[in-house]
């Protein structure tokens, strides 16, 4: 079994499903007492939100290629980064650090292509909304994305930042995600990802009509079976 190396605490509240999902899976392949071998590097997330309010991406991407390089040395076979926001920088950690990064947008963009989706709608922060890393790697797949309008980016920005990365779970944040995926609905979305690993904390499946993309779930599954492959 591979050992895979986790960038964490982007927020802890998802970094705690991840550590979940990754052992349950093993397990459910393996039985037994099996479970994931897994090293997990904690970040200050303050910081990290400090530097992007900065808009210092670049800060940001030295940071994670300095943890990347640490997980390597501890013996991670692969790493994953538990964030969509934070994946961008995964193209780089490959080449500076030389270790293969399980991406959450790659794994994602697969699950909604073998649906045979077209037209997807993309929730996250507002870095991962209104930047290009996650709309190009659906691209390649041949999935257009659309976001929701400037308004409701910002709303869906602070629910993820004011409760949701708190643990808060409220009814009302809900039904404003369930507006806003309508509104993604009528502008053709044929499914919806959920594309902040928090947001699935709080918008389950069951919630709405159309499709929903838990990329949290996806990834560290992926993240699971990529470890127990054959090398």
């Amino acid at each position: 079994m591979k050992t895979i190396g986790i960038i964490g605490g982007v927020s802890w509240e998802s970094t705690v499903e991840y550590y979940r999902i990754l052992n349950e899976t093993v397990n459910k392949k393996l039985g037994g007492l099996h479970s994931a071998k897994c090293l997990i590097y904690s970040v200050e997330f303050q910081e990290i939100t400090d530097l992007m309010q900065a808009g210092d991406w670049k800060a940001i991407s030295v940071r994670m290629q300095e943890i990347a390089s640490i997980l390597k040395s501890g013996g991670a076979d692969f790493l994953i980064i538990c964030s969509n926001t934070l994946a961008a920088p995964a193209p780089e950690i490959e080449k500076n650090i030389g270790i293969p990064v399980n991406s959450i947008a790659e794994a994602t963009a697969k699950e909604i292509h073998g649906m045979k989706l077209k037209k997807i709608g993309l929730l996250g922060t507002k870095y991962t909304m209104e930047g290009d890393y996650y709309k190009n790697t659906l691209y390649k797949y041949g999935i257009e994305t659309v976001v929701p309008e400037k308004e409701d980016r910002e709303a869906i920005n602070s629910i993820i930042f004011d409760e949701l990365c708190l643990g808060i779970l409220k009814e009302s944040s809900r039904e404003i995600f369930r507006n806003i995926i309508s509104k993604l609905q009528s502008k053709g979305a044929e499914g919806i990802v959920l594309g902040c690993t928090e947001i699935p904390l709080l918008v389950k499946q069951e919630d709405v009509s159309i499709p929903v993309f838990d990329t949290m779930t996806i990834h560290a599954v992926s993240a699971a079976e990529l470890a127990l492959e054959e090398e």
